[in-house]
């Protein structure tokens, strides 16, 4: 580096720990922030900090391209060859501002980048990388402002364990946010956007208790998300991330910059959208065994399982159902097997009772107590019924018919309660056509 940088920075102390708190500009960090892979020379720190840096910065890089309300978290950066050079500053002021300044002069100063020592991100690589990318694809990001957090690292043996020690701390107490927890905040993702627009604006979905989003709301205000489960006491009909996939899997067609999720749409496609989805989930609320209808006029609770006839539960008030279905008429649309109002017409031809195929198959009655009984959520009975919704739905051959039937049989050791030949009649004509490609969930 052949002239010195100045970045203004308070240092700060924490345990045994001196460190630095400073403002920098995107370019100085792509210029003087460097991986520790980088030193060369010293294999086992470079081991310890690169958690392979690749396909993530793509994305970053891109929200930093594109992102009017682009924002990054701060870097933390060590500095090869032990204490940063930096000089404590004392500011003066006139008297009427001296309260002021009273106690934070003692911590301010300068940070020099002189090219004595080197410095590398002990957290927040993927981020440096996407900087570092940003700024060659786009000029005006070199005056963007990140925070930088830098710490003093001793090329020893004493040195290199205590900055392992920092690194693992780092990782270790620092929780990431759920998935669930993304989608509550995400203000990029469309989809994500458009369901708690639902849970605001949609007649039945914004009616209290019949989402679940949250399972705890303590006295002192702490919270946790639902996860995709519903109890079978609860009122609710469904969970905000089974909203969510729904709303995923019922936005076939919808305008393009919607799919973004690093890139918020404009609120033409979102409101284009918001109509779109909302009016496919209120044809499958009513074509679904008019669960809406239903759930209105009668104990949620009881609707999913009446007292002692569990069997006799509303399949589409059960998570594993709802998206089960969407994702069956998902596939028949982007196959193009047949219209959408054909679609609605034969899922209201199904026995929607939870012990009534095809959603036996994520149902198992009780042995010792036959009336009641439990749901099967596991990856190979959601996919059952993916694959028998298909053919009560859509069937294309009797090879896919017999295939379904006969894992029916494999996973729940009875026979599928609907004769082979009700199920045959649901070909179509020209049902020896060739193969639709491979189903899948």
């Amino acid at each position: 580096m052949g002239s010195k940088t100045f970045i203004p920075a308070f240092e700060a102390k924490v345990g045994d720990w001196t460190y630095y708190t400073c403002l920098m500009k995107y370019g100085q960090v792509a210029r003087e922030i460097q991986f520790a892979h980088d030193r060369g020379g010293n294999q086992d720190l470079g081991t310890m900090i690169q958690r392979g840096i690749g396909a993530r910065t793509k994305e970053i890089t891109e929200y930093l391209l594109t992102s009017e309300h682009r924002f990054l978290g701060s870097l933390i950066v060590a500095v090869w060859g032990g204490h940063p050079d930096y000089t404590p500053l004392i500011m003066s002021a006139e008297a009427e501002s001296q309260e002021m300044l009273q106690g934070i002069d003692r911590n301010f100063g300068v940070l020099t980048f002189d090219g004595t020592h080197q410095y590398f991100a002990l957290d927040g690589q993927h981020r440096l990388k996407a900087i570092k990318d940003a700024v060659k694809q786009d000029q005006s990001l070199v005056d963007e402002d990140i925070s930088v957090i830098v710490v003093p690292h001793f090329d020893t043996e004493e040195g290199r364990r205590r900055t392992r020690r920092l690194f693992t701390n780092i990782n270790r107490n620092v929780k990431p946010t759920k998935a669930q927890e993304n989608l509550a905040l995400d203000e990029d993702d469309g989809f994500a956007v458009l369901t708690r627009r639902m849970l605001d604006e949609h007649d039945f979905l914004k009616r209290d208790g019949v989402i679940r989003v949250f399972t705890k709301q303590g006295s002192d205000g702490d919270l946790r998300l639902a996860d995709r489960q519903v109890p079978v006491n609860s009122p609710a009909w469904s969970t905000f991330g089974v909203l969510y996939n729904l709303a995923q899997d019922l936005g076939f067609g919808l305008p393009s910059g919607i799919y973004k999720q690093s890139q918020r749409a404009t609120d033409e496609a979102l409101d284009a959208s918001y109509d779109i989805i909302t009016s496919r989930l209120d044809d499958l609320l009513e074509a679904c065994g008019d669960l809406r209808t239903r759930y209105e006029t009668q104990v949620p609770k009881d609707l999913r399982a009446p007292k002692g006839l569990d069997g006799k539960g509303h399949a589409f008030m059960r998570p594993v159902v709802q998206v089960q279905v969407a994702k069956a008429v998902r596939y028949i649309m982007d196959h193009e097997l047949l219209e959408w109002s054909e679609v609605m017409k034969r899922l209201k031809a199904l026995d929607w009772r939870i012990a009534s195929a095809p959603f036996s198959s994520v149902w198992l009655e009780t042995p010792d107590a036959p009336r009641k009984g439990k749901m099967i959520t596991g990856k190979e009975h959601a996919q059952l019924l993916h694959d028998l919704l298909l053919v009560h739905l859509a069937p294309s051959t009797k090879a896919q018919i017999t295939r379904a039937v006969r894992m029916y049989k494999d996973y729940k050791k009875e026979n599928y309660p609907l004769p082979m030949d009700n199920l045959l009649a649901l070909l179509p004509a020209e049902a020896e056509s060739p193969k639709l490609p491979s189903q899948s969930s």
